[in-house]
């Protein structure tokens, strides 16, 4: 059966007629900002006191978007007679945000906390050598890092915790038989004098 000319318009308007009497959703975005989820992978913050130069995130960076450049300093013995120690200064961190494809293994692979994902997404630039981001900015973005979320409240305490806890609590029972008491040698009972036995 042929079918009848000009259905598919009267299907069309159909269609528009009915989503015209909903209400929009719609966000209007430069004037309403969006919801974010709470893991948002936006821009990467640097906290650099963290940063120990260790180039894990520049070596295992899949495109090869993190630049980082350092020199030795000699620290100088704590005590008198002891060695000079040597340790990596932070000259240059960039990250740039043309080549990233934003897939946090360099946040993941860092092993003193020293990279975090910010929800910040509005850093675009007309002029692409803009994205590359250097240290400066890069600690700007950390004032955006949103707090960590609070633990589940059915999980179990952290192994850490619980070794200083347990650390603690043996201390604390060492200390308590050692306490002297009145009757202790040495110690002057209610009268002033020292006890005896």
């Amino acid at each position: 059966m042929a079918p009848v000319p000009g259905s598919g318009l009267a299907k069309g308007l159909a269609v528009t007629l009915r989503t015209m009497t909903r209400k929009t959703v719609t966000e209007q975005y430069p004037d309403a900002q969006p919801e974010l989820p709470p893991r948002t992978r936006g821009v990467i913050g640097l906290f650099e006191e963290n940063c120990t130069v260790c180039m894990l995130c520049a070596r295992e960076c899949p495109d090869w978007c993190i630049y980082i450049d350092s020199h030795k300093e000699t620290v100088p013995a704590a005590t008198p007679g002891g060695r000079d120690r040597s340790r990596n200064v932070l000259d240059r961190f960039a990250i740039d945000f043309a080549l990233c494809m934003y897939c946090g293994i360099c946040i993941e692979v860092c092993p003193f906390d020293a990279l975090f994902w910010s929800p910040e997404f509005e850093y675009a630039e007309t002029d692409i050598r803009d994205l590359t981001h250097e240290r400066d900015k890069l600690r700007e973005w950390m004032w955006t890092v949103p707090a960590p979320p609070a633990l589940d409240p059915g999980a179990e305490e952290p192994k850490e915790l619980a070794a200083a806890r347990k650390t603690a609590d043996k201390l604390a029972a060492q200390q308590q038989p050692d306490q002297p008491g009145p009757d202790h040698p040495g110690q002057p009972d209610e009268s002033g004098q020292e006890g005896r036995t």
